[in-house]
């Protein structure tokens, strides 16, 4: 009931310490590291998919990377003078976005069956028209779900970004917890939980309409 009382109480969605300007910071930071990751990783990884080549280290890299704490980015960043608040919080969420939107692109594009390449290769298309028309339509479930892993994993861990001074609903939790105010403290865990599941069923329902799709061929 507490927790329902904070929530609804319209003085704590207002001012700069309000849930509206919290969540509208934790989301901005949150989109903008999603789409910078999937702006370096996509290319990469449907390259390096279409070429069949350096799958077995460039996952071997990935995976490494995804075992880096996202707080050890974030106390890097800060300790090299970087400052403190956006920038530090946005770099570890791209670094945290970046392995599961590679290897998703990655495997997507890779494990597309080989008759098919060679069907598309015996109507005439060349190997930039097999990427574009054939391999990344029926990689694109395979992309979404990558998708929908870093943007629930940035989502989460956006909350770090309170400890480097950046107003994320992570101040909920940290504030809550000093001042041992719980209603605060669950309510921030309710807020985040909520907007991470919201997403997640967006991105998955997208993945299986994308699922149900088939591509056409261009004829040549």
């Amino acid at each position: 009931m507490s927790v329902w009382t904070f929530l609804t109480d319209p003085m704590n969605w207002t001012g700069s310490d309000g849930i509206g300007t919290r969540l509208g910071t934790h989301a901005w930071v949150s989109a903008t590291a999603i789409l910078t990751a999937a702006f370096i990783a996509l290319p990469t990884g449907f390259a390096l998919g279409h070429l069949r080549r350096g799958r077995v280290v460039a996952v071997a890299i990935a995976n490494l990377t995804r075992a880096v704490p996202s707080l050890a980015v974030l106390a890097f960043v800060v300790a090299a003078g970087w400052g403190i608040g956006f920038v530090p919080t946005w770099l570890a969420m791209v670094a945290l976005a970046l392995p599961p939107i590679f290897v998703a692109a990655l495997v997507g594009v890779a494990e597309v069956d080989d008759a098919v390449i060679d069907a598309a290769r015996g109507m005439g298309l060349r190997g930039h028209q097999i990427l574009r028309h054939v391999e990344l339509p029926i990689a694109l479930p395979v992309v979404v779900s990558g998708l929908r892993v870093a943007a629930g994993q940035v989502i989460a861990t956006a909350t770090l970004g309170a400890f480097v001074g950046y107003n994320t609903l992570g101040r909920f939790i940290t504030v809550g917890r000093a001042n041992r105010d719980d209603a605060m403290l669950y309510s921030g865990v309710v807020i985040i939980v909520v907007a991470a599941l919201i997403v997640d069923v967006a991105l998955r329902g997208a993945a299986g309409r994308l699922s149900r799709w088939r591509p056409t061929t261009p004829r040549r």
